[in-house]
């Protein structure tokens, strides 16, 4: 059954990218594994689905090929955005709740990884499709930046899996169970 998985690494303040957008911060984490966790991950998902902010910074920061190729990716924009050469990329606009199952049909019985940004997220959560957070805390704070979340409604979390990784980088599996606000 294929299930959303936001997998996202933050600060210990909460922002998964700086006041500046950058992610620069991250660098010094490189290392906190073999890559084994992220190529794991990878293996599980059968499609990708991003905010415009998100595949902005692909386009400007990625060199060279599209680096989830053979997985299909769509991007939900409320504005018009280039196509990133070779990557299969769907353009969307409206209610996540409405191409939820698009989205999962793409992913062909695979997870579909939110992979961001927090607004993105957030209206996962506000539909009650998001089902797991795969959550990196990195040891810096930040002090202000992209929250991890911006949502309308509330949610509970159950801790599934705690695991601490090199570098101080802690990884932290929940399950995602929505309650709407009144």
């Amino acid at each position: 059954m294929t299930r959303f998985v936001y997998f996202v690494a933050m600060s210990v303040d909460g922002y998964i990218a700086d006041e500046a957008d950058s992610l620069r911060w991250l660098e010094p984490f490189d290392k906190y594994d073999d890559g084994s966790t992220y190529e794991s991950f990878l293996d599980t998902i059968g499609s990708i689905v991003m905010g415009a902010d998100t595949y902005t910074w692909l386009l400007k920061n990625v060199k060279g090929e599209w680096p989830y190729k053979g997985i299909p990716t769509w991007v939900f924009a409320h504005r018009e955005l280039p196509s990133f050469p070779g990557a299969d990329v769907t353009f969307a606009r409206g209610d996540i709740a409405e191409w939820a199952s698009e989205l999962a049909r793409d992913a062909a019985g695979k997870d579909v990884w939110v992979m961001g940004g927090g607004a993105l997220a957030g209206q996962f959560v506000d539909a009650e499709k998001l089902d797991e957070l795969r959550l990196f805390t990195i040891p810096v704070i930040l002090g202000g930046g992209r929250p991890l979340f911006a949502m309308r409604a509330t949610g509970s979390l159950e801790l599934t899996s705690i695991k601490q990784h090199d570098l101080g980088v802690v990884e932290s599996i929940y399950l995602v169970t929505t309650t709407p606000h009144a």
